[in-house]
């Protein structure tokens, strides 16, 4: 019973769902999560079936000044290429026929359901952009955090952390803050090619499913099916300020101060804010920091609040500061 109750639902879902006049209830979705970073994400479709293959300019050519009478050394340019995979985010909906149209509750019923899948499947997406890891999940596609994951006092290591700014943070109760640089050369979502951009939804109406023991009856059904990744074309235009410790920040402006200064050092550690569309990203405790800071410490212009897109955002300079909700408070250390 513990089976079919976490994975199809029961009339005592049914119930959960009706107010006492007998109609459908208008849930509160405590379980969501604010992850913007789907927002800004660009996409495009990638030249392969499986992902992406993105060549990336590892050196230049020599030139040299010549004198009369007297040649210069031939040179070339070199490159190399990455693949960059996609994978396959799904799930299926099976809701008895009977039990959807249990007081003429179908379509209500069935809306709430599809609310809450496209919500996992959001907040799915968010975790594994920045900490999905195909060595451990091959199923899944590899996130920044793998990629992030050395402090630039490492001997050896990827040439890329040079852009992980360590805050200083120990043990495992450590966050991270991340200032990304959209774009088509920089780094972007991708679908396969071939394929469809975003989160596909089919209600394939109603179907013969079987139970656990193989007998069949009649169910509404619905598939969700989002084919997705990211290419991180340039990584320069990726900012890790790992080792946050969470546990430290006393939430004042003084103690805020210390992540307005790292955030500088992302701001001039970035390749470049032209070309591309700059955006910070970090979860609601360190924000709340920020905001109290805002508030405290007035003479600190660093920090203002913008019309932007319609909507007021707080802005570190020029570069709006997103809250994600997938952006954890129980990071180990980055070493």
């Amino acid at each position: 019973m513990a089976t079919l109750s976490a994975s199809y639902p029961t009339l005592f879902d049914v119930a959960k769902r009706m107010d006492p006049d007998g109609k459908a209830a208008q849930i509160s979705e405590t379980l969501s999560q604010d992850n913007e970073v789907l927002d800004d994400m660009p996409w495009y479709e990638g030249n392969l079936p499986t992902g992406h293959r993105v060549t990336v300019r590892t050196g230049l050519p020599v030139a040299a000044w010549r004198k009369l009478n007297q040649g210069v050394p031939r040179s070339k340019s070199t490159t190399a290429q990455i693949d960059e995979s996609t994978a396959m985010l799904e799930a299926w909906s099976d809701v008895d026929k009977d039990l959807a149209e249990l007081n003429g509750l179908e379509s209500s019923f069935r809306m709430s359901e599809a609310k809450a899948f496209i919500e996992s499947m959001n907040q799915k997406m968010a975790s594994t952009l920045f900490y999905g890891n195909s060595v451990t999940e091959p199923e899944s596609f590899l996130g920044l955090a793998p990629r992030f994951d050395d402090v630039p006092t490492t001997s050896g290591g990827a040439e890329n952390k040079d852009n992980v700014i360590d805050a200083g943070g120990t043990g495992t109760d450590n966050t991270s803050i991340w200032l990304v640089g959209w774009g088509e050369q920089s780094i972007h979502g991708i679908y396969p090619k071939g394929s469809v951009a975003g989160l596909k939804h089919e209600d394939l109406g109603l179907d013969t499913v079987h139970d656990a023991s193989g007998n069949p009856y009649r169910a509404y059904r619905e598939h969700y099916q989002w084919k997705c990744g990211i290419a991180v074309k340039d990584w320069r235009y990726v900012v890790r300020i790992a080792n946050i410790d969470v546990s430290d920040l006393a939430g004042t402006a003084a103690s805020g101060a210390k992540i307005i200064t790292q955030m500088t050092r992302a701001l001039e550690r970035i390749h470049s804010l032209n070309g591309v569309r700059p955006v910070f990203y970090m979860n609601r405790t360190i924000r709340s920091i920020l905001r109290q800071q805002q508030v405290e410490a007035v003479k600190n212009a660093t920090l203002t609040v913008e019309e932007l897109y319609g909507k007021r955002v707080l802005m570190a300079s020029e570069v709006p500061i997103r809250r994600t909700d997938a952006l954890l408070n129980n990071e180990a250390r980055v070493i």
